[in-house]
């Protein structure tokens, strides 16, 4: 599931310096927030930072040229992480006065990064004794997780704050927290996109192929740790911090993920998509859906239908 950022109240129009990319930025000690706002169709704008920046959408749509492959979507709900120095070429296709294209570009010291490197390294490490935590350049496009989002939101919410006292402590405190989320995000998303290939050489990527084998079935939480070698309170500890999030919660994400794909297929009733997806309680299945949606399984599926 994608989580979604709060945008900033639009810029009025006599306030816009261009209608291209108008930027206001709030400086803090470690960081510095960039908020751009566009209210007409454009191509190819280039922008370029000289600290690591992570890019979240709140608006609107861009097409973004990065590295020098082809334009990619960019759209709310999703972030993309840019190397220092690196030139982002950026489309508005449908920017416009009264509907503009909004993001934020989150400019990071490099000493800040190296510092919070550290100390994960030293306090929690890896699972897997050859690996450390960093930053997956590779893994630049990723989607908000509800837990990346709302951190997104906090550091926002303390930098348009008037100047105070403890505003860089404040966003000393958000920054590390953001940068262990967007480390958690892209390391389950590699895992995700990479669990077979993996399955041999990392214990959790073992362990996700096992889960979406047998996602269907019941699985019981209290022998997943078997899987991988591990104590319970290791595991359910170790699992926590690489992907900020519980094994048990990863699942449900897991069968929740599979009723939208039967319900998007239509060829199923609710029931025999609850079933199907792993849930093994009607009433349950429709609970944890609409907790997830906002919506009922049935809602979901008509809407899908039109």
């Amino acid at each position: 599931m994608k989580s979604g950022l709060q945008p900033f109240l639009p810029s009025p129009e006599r306030s816009l310096y261009t209608l291209v990319e108008n930027r206001t930025a709030f400086t803090m000690e470690k960081c510095e927030l960039n908020v751009f706002e566009t209210h007409q169709r454009a191509e190819r704008v280039n922008l370029t930072f000289g600290d690591l920046v992570l890019t979240s959408m709140l608006r609107g749509k861009k097409v973004m040229h990065l590295f020098g492959e082809p334009g990619f979507d960019y759209l709310p709900g999703e972030s993309v992480i840019v190397p220092p120095h690196e030139t982002m070429q950026i489309d508005f296709p449908e920017a416009q006065l009264s509907n503009p294209t909004q993001c934020i570009a989150l400019a990071i010291s490099a000493e800040h990064i190296q510092e919070t490197l550290n100390l994960l390294n030293e306090k929690f490490p890896k699972v897997e004794a050859h690996q450390q935590w960093k930053i997956e350049e590779a893994m630049f496009h990723v989607n908000n997780t509800q837990e990346l989002g709302d951190t997104i939101n906090r550091l926002m919410r303390i930098s348009v704050q008037e100047h105070r006292k403890e505003k860089d402590l404040l966003a000393h405190l958000a920054l590390r927290e953001l940068m262990i989320r967007l480390m958690q995000t892209q390391a389950r998303q590699l895992l995700e996109l990479n669990y077979v290939r993996m399955g041999s050489s990392h214990r959790f990527a073992h362990l996700i192929q096992y889960i979406k084998t047998n996602i269907r079935e019941k699985i019981d939480l209290n022998r997943l740790h078997e899987k991988v070698c591990m104590s319970r309170a290791s595991f359910f500890r170790k699992f926590k911090e690489e992907f900020g999030i519980a094994p048990g919660d990863y699942i449900l994400q897991e069968r929740l993920r599979l009723a939208k794909e039967h319900l998007r297929s239509m060829r199923h009733n609710i029931t025999e998509v609850c079933y199907l997806s792993g849930f093994q309680n009607l009433h349950y299945f429709i609970r944890a859906f609409k907790k997830e949606t906002g919506m009922t399984p049935k809602t979901y599926q008509s809407i899908c239908q039109k």
